[in-house]
């Protein structure tokens, strides 16, 4: 259901949604960011795949999108194991910025929407011949879906009260 929601809303909405020729939201990314850490890293990146594959057949992007999406899907046990906190993760954590904090929440999302961005302009650009716009059209598109995605989660998330 969850799938079908960010790639409806992406395709339908948000892909019209462009920074001065400069920068790209990729809200679907939600999808793959959001889901809980106890997710095994053969379901992450089988997800990952689907999910860039079907946004790659909404805008016949070739690949691009599925190649960028399982890399972020494969990079992102490493980034949780990089970010767990003394105690560790619970089994029932999600990623969520009320229950992991805004530090936390801000490195995960930096880190892995930074990777994700890098891959598919690189590979969109094919080569280096207009680098700087290409670092540009990153930085650019990496903070705009990253305030999609914390307004996603303010919004949409709840916030866990204290256990009783």
């Amino acid at each position: 259901m969850r799938f079908a929601l960010y790639v409806g809303v992406h395709v339908l909405l948000i892909s019209r949604l462009v920074l001065f020729d400069l920068g790209w939201c990729f809200l679907y990314l939600g999808f793959l960011l959001f889901l809980p850490i106890g997710t095994p890293i053969v379901v992450q990146l089988l997800l990952s795949f689907g999910l860039g594959l079907t946004i790659d057949v909404f805008y016949d992007t070739g690949g691009l999108h599925a190649a960028a999406a399982v890399l972020l899907g494969f990079l992102r046990p490493w980034v949780l194991r990089l970010l767990t906190p003394r105690d560790g993760y619970d089994s029932a954590d999600t990623v969520n910025v009320h229950q992991m904090g805004w530090q936390w929440f801000s490195v995960y999302m930096a880190l892995l929407v930074m990777l994700h961005h890098a891959a598919f302009f690189l590979l969109e650009l094919g080569s280096f011949r207009n680098l700087g716009l290409t670092m540009g059209k990153m930085l650019v598109s990496a903070l705009f879906t990253s305030l999609a995605l914390l307004i996603v989660q303010l919004l949409f998330f709840p916030v866990r009260r204290g256990r009783s």
